[in-house]
């Protein structure tokens, strides 16, 4: 029997935990937590629409550079992710087309990268 693993937290270093929070709230991710955990430790636990991962950014999370961070998400459409993001006034590019998948590429105010892979058919859903 094979165990189950799930990915369901993921740090994103930030330079100032208000503009990341106010910036993914912005494209749909709902807070689950804000915790000032004591001086030095803020916890801030955000998840996309849908998804079973979250990320987290805060105060002594991680020591990851800022804007080193690369992520990818699953969508179900590329064009109405970007569209979604541009209405967010979030600048995207252009969905990139490719053989494995339609991409669309943006970052967040400290420069972590995101790319938003839209897949015809994916074995476990």
């Amino acid at each position: 029997m094979t165990a189950t693993w799930k990915i369901e937290l993921i740090p994103v270093p930030v330079t100032d935990v208000d503009r990341a929070k106010a910036f993914y709230e912005r494209i749909g991710f709902i807070a689950d937590h804000d915790h000032q955990v004591h001086e030095g430790l803020r916890f801030v636990q955000l998840t996309p629409p849908g998804s079973a991962c979250s990320i987290v950014i805060g105060d002594g999370i991680t020591e990851k550079v800022p804007g080193s961070q690369e992520i990818q998400v699953v969508v179900a459409d590329a064009e109405a992710a970007r569209k979604q993001l541009l209405a967010a006034e979030v600048e995207a590019g252009e969905v990139d087309v490719q053989p494995w998948g339609n991409f669309v590429y943006f970052r967040d105010p400290d420069g972590n990268s995101w790319s938003l892979q839209a897949i015809e058919y994916r074995p476990q859903g």
